[in-house]
């Protein structure tokens, strides 16, 4: 898919960094491609080409400006926003399912042959799911030279490389140099890298300004399970089920401007690429606020929401099927019922985290997976427990997978076939694992009574028909209205949002 030239090129000489991540300019005289915020004078028009991805600029024959480092910025707000192939293939790709089930399996996923999945993404994108994997491995590859002390045989293996010799090679095509020399120029800028504790990596998970932290961690500190999550001042722990083992995360949401500074202790380091993955995901860092707040803020009723609280983010997950129970577990009863729900499950039948990556006060339990529940002694109304053993039955033998790379209506459709799973279920669902931007959830009461607060219909039908002009950031608008339901507190809302 082509980019517009004039509008790139104007976006680089301004310097805008809010589009970095949405294309990289690859500069055709110095064979390097860039931020568009890149600090260097911009190269002349006629030079440069723009492209979608740094993967469409490698298979070009670009490497990575090193000054600028083009691969750690916000990731492109388009692919949560698109729910076409492109879309999902390029969400299971950042969450590493080429490493762990190659191509083949990701076309699985989607329901495409190989071929055709590669034809689809070489059109829009730029790049076959090879190459963009490839740049994927680079990127997380980098990440482990520049912050951890790992042997570079070692990190060659845990960013997903066959041998050391692809690593090299690798990391010479992309960023010119080889990994030693990445290592030695971030010790010399050591000085600025965050200190962290023994064995953990401090990661910068960059995001696109405005930023509204504090919603978020409101919204984590509502809903924060005893053992597995806590909410301390500015800063979200919690535990991580992770593909190759468990994992505990510090996520200091206010510490910089720009970035959320994430402590990540993994057993695994294989699983820094998806826990990076899944942390964006959970906070919606690469979302466009500037986007979503010219169309929320250009409604007059919402206006003075968005002018009070800028940035706003949609909360995801980093555990579809742990967000599924929780989920069940929210029907028809308060956030605090939910919460403190979840947490005799948690004490019950979780697991607990290897002593290895516990703190004395931390989180301490994984979540129980749906394998453990599918059978489980589940406490509480027995439709319910009925509800949660079919979902978990469901998730555990594959017959419902849950992924960001499910089709929303599609997903939707196979939660309402549960028994026990309506319609406000699938929906919220599909916002919080898909980061699906335009759900309403116009059934929901919270949303209802914040739309009467400010003088919006409270009707389901006509609620709806108001917000056809808020698409498609129907989900943020939702935000903004459970906010003001809590603002106006009229009663407790009776749906776990």
């Amino acid at each position: 898919m082509l980019l517009d030239h004039d509008s790139c090129y104007r976006a680089v000489a301004a310097k805008d960094a809010r589009f970095d991540g949405q294309f990289v300019t690859a500069v055709r005289t110095t064979g390097i491609y860039c931020r568009p915020s890149c600090p260097v004078p911009p190269p002349r028009s006629r030079n440069v080409e723009f492209l979608r991805t740094a993967a469409a600029a490698q298979t070009a024959g670009y490497r990575a400006c090193r000054r600028c480092l083009p691969d750690a910025v916000p990731g492109s707000p388009e692919w949560n926003l698109r729910a076409d192939a492109a879309g999902r293939a390029m969400r299971l790709i950042a969450d590493g399912v080429v490493e762990r089930d190659g191509v083949p399996g990701l076309a699985s996923r989607l329901g495409y042959s190989p071929r055709q999945l590669g034809r689809i993404l070489t059109s829009e994108v730029g790049a076959g799911p090879l190459a963009l994997a490839r740049a994927q491995r680079a990127h997380t590859a980098r990440i482990l030279v520049e912050t951890t002390p790992l042997g570079l045989a070692d990190v060659a293996f845990a960013a997903g490389f066959g041998s050391v010799r692809q690593f090299n090679d690798t990391v010479r095509t992309v960023y010119g140099v080889p990994p030693s020399q990445l290592r030695a120029e971030a010790a010399r800028r050591s000085r600025t890298r965050e200190p962290g504790p023994p064995g953990a990596l401090v990661l910068r998970l960059p995001y696109r300004s405005p930023f509204d932290p504090h919603g978020l961690l409101d919204h984590l500190a509502a809903r924060a399970v005893d053992g597995v999550e806590a909410v301390t001042g500015g800063t979200y722990r919690r535990t991580l089920r992770l593909p190759h083992g468990p994992a505990v995360v510090a996520l200091d949401l206010t510490a910089r401007a720009g970035a959320v500074v994430a402590t990540l202790r993994a057993s695994d380091p294989r699983d820094v690429g998806p826990a990076v993955s899944r942390l964006r995901r959970l906070l919606d860092l690469d979302a466009d606020p500037l986007a979503v707040d010219a169309v929320l803020g250009a409604d007059d009723a919402l206006a003075p929401l968005v002018a009070a609280t800028p940035g706003i983010r949609l909360a995801g997950t980093v555990d579809p099927a742990e967000t599924a129970v929780r989920t069940v577990l929210g029907q028809q009863v308060s956030v605090a019922a939910a919460r403190t729900a979840a947490a005799r499950l948690a004490a019950v039948h979780g697991t607990p985290l290897p002593a290895e990556l516990r703190d004395d006060d931390g989180p301490h339990l994984l979540f129980p997976g749906p394998g453990t529940l599918a059978d489980a002694d589940i406490a509480g109304p027995a439709r319910r427990a009925s509800s949660l053993r079919g979902l978990c039955a469901a998730l555990a033998d594959g017959t419902l997978a849950l992924d960001p790379g499910r089709d929303p209506d599609g997903l939707r459709a196979e939660l309402c076939a549960l028994p026990g799973i309506g319609p406000w279920s699938a929906g919220y669902l599909a916002m919080r694992v898909l980061g699906d931007p335009d759900e309403l959830l116009a059934s929901d009461l919270a949303v209802r009574r914040g739309a009467e607060a400010l003088g919006l219909p409270g009707d389901e039908a006509a609620l709806t028909a108001r917000a056809h002009a808020w698409a498609p950031w129907r989900s943020y608008a939702a935000t903004h209205l459970w906010r003001a339901a809590t603002s106006a507190a009229t009663t407790t809302p009776r749906r776990s949002a």
